[in-house]
């Protein structure tokens, strides 16, 4: 199926829920994210700040570029000047440094706070107390360049759907209950996981956002330098 239709059916699907559907693009091409874009996809998400940097030099202005990988602090100001939204704050360290690079640009930029669900390692992010601690603290709001949007987080990579399923209902939980304890700010509202292998349950549990790349675009593209 081509990607002018899995972006028609996806979107159907997902944004009737709602929920937005972010196009991860990572690795693959320009043309086919003009395939993407020409089908009516306007938001697209990269994990490598020189590729986003590269794809947004190159495509049309109007497309909502979204960093969803794991962001170095000597990258964001490469970001900085652009980016609609960072999914993976995932330290106080990167909040600083985006914060210090929003405030450079003049522009308030939107971040997720990445949240550790899973029992894996590999992952990034804040785990429960962390959060509650970093929302109740001054430290918030000094924090005059960013707009905390939400969470992030990422399921285990497993066929367990029980699992699976238990990590997003927890994710979901934590969000409402630093919706309603700590009140960061009205903007607090966004909820991102799920992908193309789970995005359903993800849905089924209160995602806002999902992040779908290889069932859109096929098999990552490694060929081309530009996206490696």
């Amino acid at each position: 199926m081509s990607i002018k239709n899995n972006i028609s059916l996806y979107k159907l699907e997902i944004e009737s829920k709602p929920c937005k559907l972010i196009a991860v693009s990572k690795t693959h091409s320009i043309e086919k994210i003009l395939e993407a874009y020409q089908a009516g996809q306007r938001v697209f998400g990269e994990n490598k700040a020189q590729d986003l940097v590269a794809k947004w030099a190159s495509l049309p202005k109007d497309i909502e570029w979204h960093m969803i990988g794991h962001l170095q602090t000597n990258k964001i100001k490469y970001i900085a000047p652009f980016v609609s939204l960072i999914h993976s704050v995932d330290s106080k360290k990167l909040l600083e440094e985006v914060n210090k690079q929003g405030k450079k640009v003049k522009r308030k930029i939107s971040c997720l706070l990445q949240v550790h669900i899973t029992a894996e390692e590999t992952k990034f992010g804040f785990s429960e107390e962390e959060l509650i601690a970093l929302l109740e603290s001054n430290f918030i709001y000094t924090l005059e360049f960013i707009t905390i949007q939400g969470l992030m987080g990422m399921a285990s990579f497993t066929a367990d759907a029980n699992r699976i399923r238990n990590e997003f209902k927890y994710l979901k939980n934590l969000f409402d209950k630093l919706k309603e304890r700590v009140k960061p700010t009205s903007e607090f509202k966004e909820l991102s996981m799920g992908m193309s292998s789970d995005y359903k349950i993800a849905i089924e549990e209160g995602s806002t956002m999902v992040r779908i790349g290889t069932a859109i675009f096929g098999d990552r593209d490694y060929s081309d330098n530009t996206n490696s």
